[in-house]
């Protein structure tokens, strides 16, 4: 198990951080890569075309490698890094999550609200619960997620939760399985990890493209 609380697969190729220097599954990192203008773009995809630089999804990680121009180091060239990285970074992740379980609830994969939630946890058809971080600590203990840590996602607000819904407001959701569950874990475990919700996993930099 990583220090993010994400199962570690052996197979999968490990990154290098750029800032702390340890090694770990790309999972708990962030890949960026330099744009033709010199600039520092993140790949929260991972698709981008280009050597990936690649830093811990940790605030402190991201904040480090733009004040002591670590980018720069990494990319053996000059490069331009703004200072709110760590927000524009944080607002992509956040964009993300919401959009994939905006996906999943069109396709009948999603559902919100305490009772619908309840019913799919206890028929069994839940994978993931998702709950709102600022909701009541005595709401959110009533439900328990399916299988364990990895199935609870906590890292979004009540409005942020909301938005993947059509809603002002949502605390409990619930995710069927599937491909689209499993990418909602795994947005989430980066968001969590930047927010601090959860400690940071073994980081890397990737010397080759990715």
């Amino acid at each position: 198990m990583s220090r993010g609380g994400r199962q570690k697969n052996r197979e999968e190729p490990e990154r290098r951080c750029i800032v702390s220097g340890d090694s770990g599954p790309r999972g708990g990192l962030i890949r960026f890569v330099i744009g033709p203008d010199g600039a520092v773009v993140p790949d929260l995809a991972g698709k981008l075309p280009g050597r990936g630089i690649w830093v811990s999804s940790n605030r402190a990680a991201l904040e480090k490698a733009v004040k002591k121009r670590l980018f720069a180091r990494a990319a053996r060239a000059p490069v331009t890094a703004p200072a709110d990285l760590a927000a524009q970074v944080e607002a992509g992740l956040v964009r993300r999550l919401i959009e994939t379980i905006a996906l999943a609830r069109k396709a009948g994969e999603a559902v919100a609200g305490y009772e619908k939630v309840r019913e799919w946890l206890a028929r069994e058809e839940a994978a993931a619960l998702v709950q709102a971080a600022d909701g009541s600590e005595r709401g959110r203990a009533k439900l328990r997620p399916p299988a364990g840590r990895e199935s609870h996602v906590t890292c979004l607000t009540g409005r942020e939760l909301g938005m993947a819904f059509g809603r002002e407001l949502v605390i409990h959701a619930a995710l069927a399985a599937g491909g689209l569950c499993t990418r909602v874990v795994d947005e989430a475990a980066r968001l969590a990890q930047l927010r601090g919700q959860i400690g940071d996993d073994d980081a890397g930099e990737d010397r080759q493209d990715a």
